[in-house]
C-alpha cells in the first residue's frame, strides 16, 4: 500500500474527503517525526511503539572490494508492533 491507497483507505473509513485524511496522514508523520527528532518516542496501545536506537561506531567491509571502512555512529528510528496488531496479523495467515 503506497501513500494515496493510504489516504483512500483512511478517507472511506473516516468518512472525510481524501485532502483531510491526506492532511491528517501528514500531520501523524510530521508528529512522529518532531516526537523522535527529540529523543521521545511515540506509543500507540494495540498498535505499536516508535522509538530511536542509538549505534555504535563499528568497522564494516566493503562486499565488493573486502576492503575494510568504518561506519560513524547514527541514531535510527525503529518501530516495535504492538500485541494487538501481531494478533492482527498472524490471525491473517493461519488460513
Amino acid at each position: 500500500m503506497n501513500k494515496s491507497q493510504l489516504i483512500e483507505a483512511v478517507a472511506s473509513k473516516a468518512d472525510i474527503s481524501k485532502a483531510k485524511a491526506g492532511d491528517a496522514i501528514d500531520a501523524f508523520v510530521a508528529a512522529v517525526t518532531g516526537a523522535l527528532k527529540k529523543g521521545d518516542s511515540v506509543t500507540l496501545i494495540g498498535f505499536g511503539s516508535f522509538s530511536t536506537v542509538k549505534r555504535a561506531a563499528r568497522v564494516g567491509r566493503n562486499p565488493k572490494t573486502g576492503k575494510e571502512i568504518k561506519i560513524s555512529a547514527t541514531t535510527t528510528p525503529k518501530f516495535k508492533a504492538g500485541k494487538a496488531l501481531k494478533e492482527a496479523v498472524a490471525s491473517t495467515k493461519k488460513k
